[in-house]
Formats: structure tokens, sequence, C-alpha cells
């Protein structure tokens, strides 16, 4: 079982459809192993996004991902990493595939409904940011 972070953006928090999206995602057959609803203050936000320090949407980025409550989850799953980014669809939900969450829930390349871990370096990373082992599920 390989586990990755997924976060759900705060525009689809905003819009109350969080559920649609845990649906979709119990639907796909991922154990969800924790989750939370947290607003990120614009400290963690940067931190959390580190990697992207210095590149031209740094700041735009981590204003808008603490603008408002985020929910966190850990899923498990085969090949999670892989299937999870697959099932968000490309980055900028214009270019994403019919049927993928980005193109149905997402508005623009930044507010694009969820985040997902991009290697398993990064989901152990991002996981161990927002939890920590005990609140893991069995």
């Amino acid at each position: 079982m390989e586990r990755t972070l997924a976060i759900i953006k705060p525009e689809v928090v905003e819009r109350g459809d969080v559920g649609k999206i845990i649906t979709r995602i119990e639907e796909e057959n991922f154990k969800i192993a924790a989750m939370k609803m947290l607003r990120l203050t614009k400290a963690q936000a940067e931190g959390f996004y580190h990697v992207h320090r210095g590149k031209f949407f740094f700041d735009e980025l981590t204003t808008y991902m603490s603008s408002g409550p985020v929910v966190v989850m850990v899923l498990e799953g085969e090949n999670a990493i892989r299937r999870w980014r697959q099932i968000m669809g490309a980055t900028d939900p214009a270019k994403a595939e019919e049927g993928s969450i980005r193109k149905e829930f997402g508005t623009d390349i930044q507010r694009n409904a969820v985040h997902g871990s991009d290697s398993q370096e990064s989901a152990a990373f991002e996981i161990g940011y927002f939890f920590a082992g005990m609140e893991f599920h069995a």
C-alpha cells in the first residue's frame, strides 16, 4: 500500500463541494487513513510550498492557500500517488481530462480544486507536515 497527501482547496470548501470530492475518493477505492479541516496561516502555506519559493507564483499561491479552510487527507491504496494524480487531472483545469476532479471542480490553474503529492519523497514530507503518526486510522 502506498500513501499520498490530498488537499481539498479553499474554493471547494467555500462552495460546499467537499463531500462530492470525498465521495469520488471513496468511489475510486482509496482508503482515507487520516483527515482534518484546518486553515493555514501564510507562514504555514509558505512552509508547505517551500519548493516553489522564489518562483513567480509563490506569493499568490501561499496567499490563496491561506485564504480559507482546506481539508487535508492521507489516502492509501495501490499506486496511490499515480492514481490520485490521474484522478485529479492536469494542473490547469482547462487542459484537464473530462471526468477529472480538476475539470469538474477547478476554475483556473491556481484554483484547481485539489492538491496531490507528486512523488514518494514529497508524499513523505507532505504527510508529515500535517499529520503525526498517532492520527492515522488502522
